[in-house]
């Protein structure tokens, strides 16, 4: 009897929830794959296996002559502008979208006095703005951009500035919101202003996970470059899509291998700033 009484007391009471939550989760997760087609046995097909041997024996050798490989390096560091500009001007954009919607630099929040829901409808438009950013895709916007200022990396630093100046505003608010928010709220109420309680009261705990996620975006942006040079934003998408077009494998595995570097690159100086602002 003891030994009974024991094992029900080991026994997890959240087991069964789980086991249930799991069930349902891949309930959800079958239609998915149903209305996509996803077949994992079309990878290892017989023709799949040599369509896609052929395609990346083209990939061999790589090129490496040097009137491409100085393309490709005048490439690289417009890909980096672009990607280092767009950042830039996405965090200008973000700043003060989350200072505005962040709600423990509200005033208004310590008590519903004058200004209250003066606060609150400010902070509606700040929120709609912010959403609409990120809703649309970069490579959107760089379409627009393309039509607007013409080929080149123009449209690629106001696309990533445009969309990326959403997803920081978005992302800087809830970092601030879900730090220790007792020392801004405590200037707050002895009569401090908002920029006062941000940067003695909120600054300090989040820099951290702000310079964390900003050099994350960077990171995404190198790639999102990459990618919008695709429609004419210039960059090693650009360059990558030529070579594409004239079926040339060797001079896009040298471009891949040149934005594995970039990748490598972003997760370096991702580190190196995480450790100085530790």
């Amino acid at each position: 009897m003891a030994y009974q009484a024991s094992a029900l007391q080991v026994r997890d009471p959240a087991a069964l929830p789980r086991l249930v939550l799991t069930i349902l989760v891949l309930a959800l997760f079958w239609p998915g794959f149903s209305l996509t087609e996803f077949d994992l046995t079309a990878l290892f097909d017989t023709r799949s296996r040599e369509t896609m041997g052929k395609f990346v024996s083209t990939f061999f050798p790589l090129e490496t002559s040097p009137g491409f490989l100085q393309l490709v390096a005048r490439s690289t560091l417009e890909t980096l502008a672009i990607a280092t500009a767009g950042t830039v001007l996405a965090m200008l954009l973000a700043a003060p979208f989350a200072l505005a919607i962040t709600r423990s630099l509200s005033i208004s929040r310590i008590g519903p006095g004058r200004g209250y829901w003066l606060g609150r409808i400010l902070r509606l438009p700040a929120r709609f703005a912010v959403m609409f950013f990120r809703s649309i895709p970069e490579i959107v916007w760089a379409l627009l951009f393309v039509r607007a200022v013409g080929l080149g990396p123009a449209a690629g630093v106001l696309a990533i500035g445009v969309t990326y100046g959403g997803m920081l505003g978005k992302v800087y608010s809830e970092i601030l919101e879900s730090n220790d928010t007792r020392p801004a709220a405590a200037l707050l109420e002895t009569g401090s202003g908002r920029m006062a309680a941000f940067f003695y009261g909120l600054w300090p705990v989040a820099l951290p996970e702000l310079v964390s996620y900003t050099v994350y975006r960077w990171e995404c942006a190198v790639r999102a470059s990459v990618i919008m040079g695709f429609v004419g934003a210039g960059g090693l998408g650009l360059q990558m899509e030529l070579s594409m077009r004239m079926l040339n494998g060797g001079e896009v595995s040298t471009i891949l291998l040149v934005f594995l570097l970039l990748v490598m690159l972003a997760d370096a100086v991702s580190a190196i700033l995480r450790k100085v602002t530790a």
